[in-house]
């Protein structure tokens, strides 16, 4: 178990390194502005505590981009699959879509082409799900 587990990391970091760096670029800008609001201003002048106007009232509303970025970038993370475990022989749906395309099995490409864009209509149904538990302006 310790083998096989130790063998994803690389893997793992390698697919997923270019979706940290955007994420955290978008995470700083889009907290950056939320803490110039007045809502933000008005929480420290109550006197709460700086974690609670950190996590309840800034990271709350900057989450829309944030959670825009993490469903956008899930098209990305399909794409680097493939890459990723071609580059490590990692037997995967990525492997099996490359080799469907190189010898012309229609159904299997077919099959991916479909069921990963179901997967990603999905996501974004939950992206659009989570804007409305964030925000409350979308629920009006």
């Amino acid at each position: 178990m310790r083998s096989a587990m130790s063998h994803l990391v690389l893997p793992s970091v390698v697919l997923s390194a270019l979706s940290m760096g955007v994420l955290a670029r978008i995470t700083r800008a889009s907290m950056l502005e939320v803490l110039e609001q007045q809502y933000v201003q008005a929480a420290r002048a109550k006197g709460l505590a700086e974690w609670l106007v950190l996590g309840k009232h800034a990271l709350r509303n900057a989450g829309i981009p944030i959670i825009t970025v993490v469903g956008l970038q899930f098209g990305n993370l399909v794409g680097g699959a493939v890459l990723t475990e071609s580059i490590f022989s990692w037997p995967g749906v990525g492997r099996y879509a490359v080799r469907a395309i190189e010898t012309t099995d229609f159904p299997a490409i077919m099959g991916f082409a479909i069921t990963f864009a179901a997967l990603y209509a999905l996501i974004n149904l939950a992206v659009d799900v989570a804007y409305y538990a964030l925000n409350p302006r979308v629920r009006a």
